[in-house]
């Protein structure tokens, strides 16, 4: 720093300014300065600097099953945003989120040094586990619901499941049946529970329950057996993937979609347009939650809000060819 201020012809001081984006600092002594940066090739020490600041701009985020689509995606919104908001991100990924499991890795990410924690926590178990997190650090989850005592940030599974079923229904349709998926997984729990509401205001038949794995191999499985059912005119996937599967299950039945039967799905992959036909569904913004999700933590560390924050974003409904009106008898 002292190379660049005596390249530049200013102070130790004016250069700390420019490097740290203070406000008053003269344009032309600014340009000067990143000038002489950029001559010299100087970096900042990150380490010194989170010496004399208490601050590593390093944030961790504790994940589940990355090869997701929702997490992956969760995850560059999250990387997104903390390189605006000039913050670095470690990733820890882990096989199950017990307790235990994720009390360690938090425990790891701060022997690293990071600021605060993003915890992305799908699951019951997850839940659970945020409530007890030992931590001085701040943290935030995401897709954990209404159940977790931390700041969190999810998409309102429950509104858009109740709009996927009451669209089906204003088709014409007697009852729409439920691919669920993984039953430990809180947007199965409510998109299952916004089905169910939804059929029962509605005064229709509430069908038993197809489960799968979110994966499109249990969505084809689960598709053979809802093809053998003539009565069945359509059907609400929890997610895209197992609503893929069963598009395959109903064409090898000779069950037209959407002729025979109706299907909608859940999250708007960017595949769902190119099903066939092409899929309606509900969308909801993975990359808007990692991000919203990286602001609400930056804003602890910077404004300290209250500990109880929770934002739900709006899924939306993309209504393409693979839903019709009920086939009249």
């Amino acid at each position: 720093m002292a190379d660049v201020a005596k390249l530049a012809g200013v102070s130790h001081q004016t250069v700390s300014r420019v490097l740290n984006g203070a406000p008053h600092v003269r344009v032309e002594t600014r340009e000067r300065v990143l000038a002489a940066i950029r001559e010299l090739d100087y970096r900042p020490n990150s380490a010194a600097r989170a010496l004399v600041t208490r601050r590593s701009q390093t944030l961790g985020v504790v994940s589940f099953d990355s090869t997701l689509y929702g997490p992956a995606s969760m995850l560059d919104g999250i990387e997104r945003a903390a390189r605006s908001a000039g913050y670095f991100v470690s990733v820890t990924s882990l096989r199950s989120l017990d307790g235990r499991s994720v009390q360690e890795a938090v425990d790891r990410l701060r022997d690293q040094g990071v600021d605060g924690v993003v915890v992305i926590a799908p699951q019951t178990s997850a839940v659970s586990a945020v409530g007890r997190l030992s931590t001085s650090v701040p943290v935030v989850a995401v897709g954990s619901g209404d159940q977790t005592r931390v700041p969190m940030v999810s998409v309102g599974n429950l509104a858009g499941a109740q709009t996927a079923t009451r669209y089906l229904l204003d088709l014409g349709h007697r009852t729409v049946h439920h691919l669920a998926g993984p039953a430990n997984w809180l947007e199965s729990q409510d998109r299952e529970q916004g089905w169910r509401q939804t059929l029962q205001a509605a005064g229709a038949p509430v069908p038993a329950v197809e489960r799968g794995d979110w994966s499109a191999r249990s969505g084809y499985q689960a598709g053979l057996r809802i093809a053998e059912q003539a009565a069945v005119t359509a059907v609400f996937c929890a997610n895209d993937h197992m609503a893929l599967g069963l598009l395959r299950a109903l064409h090898e039945a000779g069950r037209p979609v959407p002729d025979d039967i109706s299907v909608t799905g859940f999250d708007d992959i960017p595949e769902a347009a190119y099903f066939i036909p092409p899929l309606t569904t509900v969308r909801q913004d993975f990359p808007e939650l990692g991000r919203r999700a990286l602001e609400l933590l930056v804003e602890q560390l910077e404004n300290q809000p209250t500990p109880h924050t929770q934002l739900h974003l709006t899924p939306e409904m993309v209504l393409r060819r693979s839903v019709g009106p009920a086939k009249r008898p």
